[in-house]
Formats: structure tokens, sequence, C-alpha cells
């Protein structure tokens, strides 16, 4: 039960993630939530960098549910499991390099998105 709701709970995150993502390589000024806050609307590079990073979050989506039991696998379990535990080390450092962003609004919101995610991806791949 707990891995369920957490499994949603992650990939609902995730799935919002890569909106905010799509919405940067459009051109959105909504820099200020990534890469340290340095840029207000993504120069090209960057945006490329956020399409993989789009990727990583659908990809990202798909196996925590897998995790929770909401979808077939496309793995076996245990490879599953250690996708999701990868994922949590990964939103794991991520918070902390969130922690000392000198962009406020990255520091703020992602900080605790990334922390929940960690947190969802570790239960999911606990529970499994």
């Amino acid at each position: 039960m707990i891995s369920t709701v957490c499994s949603v709970a992650g990939a609902i995150l995730l799935l919002a993630v890569a909106v905010m993502e799509i919405l940067l390589i459009a051109g959105l000024p909504l820099g200020e939530f990534t890469m340290g806050g340095r840029y207000k609307v993504l120069p090209p590079v960057y945006r490329i960098l956020a399409a993989s990073s789009v990727i990583l979050q659908l990809f990202g989506a798909a196996m925590i549910i897998q995790g929770g039991g909401l979808m077939n696998m496309w793995f076996a379990v245990k490879v599953t499991k250690i996708i999701c535990f990868v994922f949590a080390g990964f939103f794991a450092v991520n918070t902390v390099m969130n922690i000392i962003s000198p962009s406020k609004k990255e520091k703020y919101v992602m900080t605790p998105l990334a922390a929940i995610e960690a947190c969802c991806f570790a239960i999911t791949a606990f529970f499994m």
C-alpha cells in the first residue's frame, strides 16, 4: 500500500517537473528554478540539457509506477528495484545540490521536490 502511494506521488511530481522542463525548452522565463538560477530564460545549449532531463523524468516516472505495481514490468523486478534505488540516490544528491544553490527559487521549491522524490523512490524500492 505505502509503495503504491509513494509511486503515484513520485510519478506525479516527476511529470510536473517534466512539464516545467518542457516550458523551459519552449523559452519561458523559469530558469531560476534550475541550474543555480543563472538564467531566467535558458540559452539554447541548456535547452538540450533540459530535453535530456525530460527523457530522464519520464523514464523515472515509468520505473516508479512499475515499482509500485501499477504498470506491467519492462524489466525484471530486481532490475527495476536497482533502478529505483539509483533514482533515490540521484535525487538525494540533487537535494543537496539544490540546498546549496544560489537561487532562492531553486532552493525553496526544487529542494523539497527532490527530497520527496528520493523518499518516494527509496520507499517504492524497499517495498517492491
